[in-house]
């Protein structure tokens, strides 16, 4: 990430813009893709999580959004199986909200 920062930096400054040097990283957005192993019902899905962290429209959006409130993160769910988790800021919050994902829907027998 450092590398990538630094390299950014001089083609900003190449292009005539001063940069600071050493500029503070924070780490604002992880994006990260899991699969839970398995086809899943979507439309089970959306009624058994509630419709209180769910969006699901199926004709504008082939995926399920799902809020979490802890961890702070938004999963995109696919009929696949596969998962994007996007909003957390470090690795184990995406562990756990996948964790949390796939703990909730095989306790509500919608993932084997």
């Amino acid at each position: 990430m450092k590398t990538a920062i630094a390299l950014v930096g001089r083609q900003i400054e190449a292009a005539g813009i001063p940069v600071a040097k050493d500029p503070e990283i924070v780490v604002q957005n992880i994006v990260a893709s899991s699969d839970l192993g398995a086809q899943i019902d979507l439309n089970a899905i959306a009624i058994s999580l509630g419709l209180g962290n769910v969006e699901y429209e199926p004709e504008q959006f082939p995926g399920l959004v799902y809020r979490l409130a802890e961890p702070k993160v938004v999963v995109l769910l696919f009929g696949s199986g596969k998962l994007v988790c996007t909003g957390a800021r470090k690795p184990s919050d995406v562990e756990l909200a996948v964790e949390k994902i796939a703990a909730e829907l095989k306790s509500a027998g919608l993932l084997h």
